[in-house]
C-alpha cells in the first residue's frame, strides 16, 4: 500500500535539527518505508541528515509519501506532527 499527503511547514524556522529529530523519531515507529520530497529532492523520512538536506524553511510545501502495510497510519502521523508546527 502507498500513501502520499502535501503538507506545508509551518513552524518558524522550518525543518531544523529538533524537527528532524521529532520527524525521525516518529517515522521509525512505522514499518512503512517513508520518502520527503521537497523542489525536486527526496529524502529518507528515517533520516535526519537526508532531512535537513532538503533545506526546507517555513512556507515550503513538503510531499511525504509511505510505502507499506501501515502507509496511511504514517503519512497520517507525520502530517500531524508537521501540521503542529512540531510543538514549537
Amino acid at each position: 500500500m502507498r500513501e502520499e499527503i502535501e503538507v506545508e511547514l509551518v513552524n518558524e524556522q522550518g525543518m531544523h535539527t529538533r524537527p528532524a529529530k521529532l520527524f525521525v523519531e516518529t517515522a521509525v515507529r512505522f514499518t512503512s518505508e517513508i520518502e520527503v520530497s521537497y523542489d525536486g529532492l527526496s529524502a529518507n523520512g528515517k533520516s535526519i541528515m537526508g532531512l535537513l538536506g532538503l533545506l526546507a524553511y517555513r512556507g515550503c510545501r513538503l510531499s511525504i509519501s509511505a510505502t507499506g502495510e501501515d502507509a496511511k497510519e504514517a503519512v497520517t502521523a507525520l502530517a500531524a506532527l508537521v501540521g503542529s508546527g512540531f510543538n514549537e
